[in-house]
């Protein structure tokens, strides 16, 4: 029977760790906790990858949090959190990249390789066109012209 009192302590003791890990945040507004929770729910977890910062339990995570958490605190605002996030964690830390000059390659180059594509494919079609409209020999030339004529 001990040893069920004994196992019975530690699951009561292992239950409450879960309560102890979960973050106590007070705000001073409604506004200020509706930044917070948009702003974590912006930022991209480094550790996770495809997880939001507010969702995710990685340390990172929680560092990305308290940081936010304290700037707004500070009368950061939103941009300027996110530049501060961005030069720390890198273009990743967001799920928007910002539009800059290295970014802006990522939407004309895709652009201007289809329309290249496209480009190529009319001129290659019409020279292939062209190239069989010259090779008819003079008989072929009758021939089709003898045929056209027929079926009008």
């Amino acid at each position: 029977m001990k040893w069920f009192n004994v196992l019975f302590i530690l699951v009561v003791l292992q239950a409450t760790n879960v309560f102890a890990a979960t973050e106590i945040l007070t705000f001073d507004s409604d506004e200020l906790r509706n930044r917070y929770t948009e702003l974590t729910f912006q930022f991209r977890c480094p550790k996770c990858q495809n997880q939001n910062v507010a969702d995710s339990n990685a340390p990172i995570s929680l560092d990305i949090r308290q940081k936010t958490y304290e700037m707004l605190h500070q009368g950061y605002s939103d941009q300027e959190i996110v530049d501060f996030m961005v030069d720390r964690y890198t273009e990743f830390v967001i799920y928007k990249p910002q539009m800059s000059i290295v970014t802006i390659w990522l939407w004309i180059v895709p652009a201007v390789l289809l329309i290249s594509g496209l480009i190529i494919l009319l001129t290659l079609t019409r020279r292939r066109v062209s190239a069989e409209e010259a090779t008819l020999s003079e008989d072929e030339a009758l021939r089709l012209k003898a045929l056209m004529e027929d079926k009008s």
